[in-house]
């Protein structure tokens, strides 16, 4: 049994002083989603993660959110949400 781990959401935020305090307003937005509740209740138990990556060209910051699926949940994931 293998399993997926994938990008599920991506977003930018601006150079600001404590982006991490910032992207908690759009992680929670996210998470409010339909999309959102069914990846939380659905990937592996503790498996979502986000990651802050520098984005030179807008002198800012790119959040990524990671989730890892069982092999049936990425299928309807692929399906229903991307």
């Amino acid at each position: 049994m293998s399993n997926y781990n994938v990008v599920v959401y991506k977003f930018k935020m601006g150079d600001v002083e404590d982006p991490d305090l910032y992207s908690a307003a759009p992680m929670l937005q996210w998470e409010k989603t339909e999309e959102g509740k069914w990846i939380m209740a659905n990937a592996v138990p503790e498996s979502v993660k986000w990651q802050r990556y520098p984005d030179p060209v807008n002198f800012g910051y790119e959040y990524s959110i990671r989730a890892t699926f069982s092999k049936e949940n990425y299928i309807f994931w692929k399906l229903k949400y991307e």
